[in-house]
């Protein structure tokens, strides 16, 4: 966690709500395989890391705690076809409990919880696709492993501050001259590492050339302990913000960006979400919002998470309809 803040531990505390009790994952055996590029742990922190390895559920879902540093500007990027589309929303009709959701519709890979705590940065808990990481099937050891933090596909900081990413088709990020290029998966990373507001996350973006290919082009949502949200998307080359003015924002595959309202509502997806979301004001707790995400559910999506932006409770179900709570200290 960054050591600027107010001192307080931050302790992420796993609820296990599962049907059985997973047992840990060995990591004796074979010579650890690949090469992590992204890693600056110590040798001690390496083997802590990966003997925090566990599979919980049959997604399979793994999780893993990472200890210790790592370079989020190198490594492993993700390059993946263009997925079959995402749902996101953020609910913020009671500010004082305001909540991030989303469905990840892809493709049946392994998935993570990866828990991160950089010396210079903010806590935080993201759900990986481990496919991007080069993996096989066998995880016990391979050093491959300490490159999970680059890869991000949604997660939130102990700020509050969520983030999540959806395909777009219609987007195009020219380089700006000056600025440093990062994959498009990885500026999550960098958000979560660095930013505790919406303001703030999008600097983090502004900064920053984004890395459209070998991959879909995405676009972005991004909500806080505030109730603050904004929709983050490239438009003709150019980085464009949309914020939140309501009690709820959400981003499905469609561009939303200078697009009216009731065209947006002919994505069904989308016009499901506005349906909910208008009906309660944009008020939603977990349960609630697992049922929106339940209505704009599709046969390939892989995990519904909800994001508890003040309390830092994170619940989270699996294709498989396992589910898991975790929390995180928000402060």
């Amino acid at each position: 966690m960054r050591r600027t803040l107010p001192a307080a531990t931050l302790a992420l505390l796993l609820v296990l709500t599962a049907c059985s009790t997973p047992s840990e994952t060995s990591t004796s055996g074979p010579t650890p395989t690949g090469t992590p590029t992204a890693s600056r742990q110590d040798a001690g922190q390496v083997e802590q890391t990966l003997a925090s390895l566990r599979r919980v559920d049959d997604l399979p879902l793994y999780e893993m705690n990472y200890v210790g540093s790592y370079d989020a500007t190198v490594g492993t990027d993700a390059a993946p076809a263009s997925p079959f589309g995402c749902s996101l929303f953020v609910a913020a009709g009671d500010r004082s409990r305001p909540l991030f959701a989303r469905n990840f519709d892809w493709d049946p890979n392994p998935a993570m919880v990866l828990r991160t705590d950089p010396p210079q940065g903010y806590a935080s808990i993201s759900l990986v696709d481990l496919s991007y990481l080069g993996v096989g099937a066998e995880l016990s050891g391979d050093r491959r492993l300490l490159n999970a933090p680059l890869l991000p596909f949604d997660g939130m900081n102990e700020r509050g501050l969520a983030v999540g990413l959806a395909a777009d088709d219609a987007a195009r990020a020219d380089p700006v001259p000056g600025k440093p290029t990062v994959g498009s998966v990885r500026i999550l990373r960098l958000v979560l590492d660095r930013a505790a507001t919406v303001d703030e996350a999008i600097a983090v973006f502004t900064a920053h050339n984004l890395d459209f290919s070998g991959g879909p082009a995405l676009h972005y949502l991004v909500g806080d302990a505030t109730g603050a949200s904004a929709v983050i998307e490239f438009v003709d080359g150019q980085m464009r913000v949309e914020r939140g003015q309501g009690s709820w924002q959400a981003l499905t595959n469609v561009p939303l960006i200078g697009i009216p309202e009731e065209k947006r509502r002919n994505d069904r997806r989308y016009d499901l979400i506005h349906r909910a979301m208008t009906e309660s004001g944009g008020v939603a707790d977990a349960t609630a919002a697992f049922r929106v995400l339940t209505g704009v559910r599709q046969a390939h999506t892989r995990w519904s998470v909800t994001y508890g932006l003040r309390s830092g409770e994170v619940r989270l179900v699996t294709a498989g309809g396992a589910e898991r709570r975790y929390d995180l200290t928000v402060g």
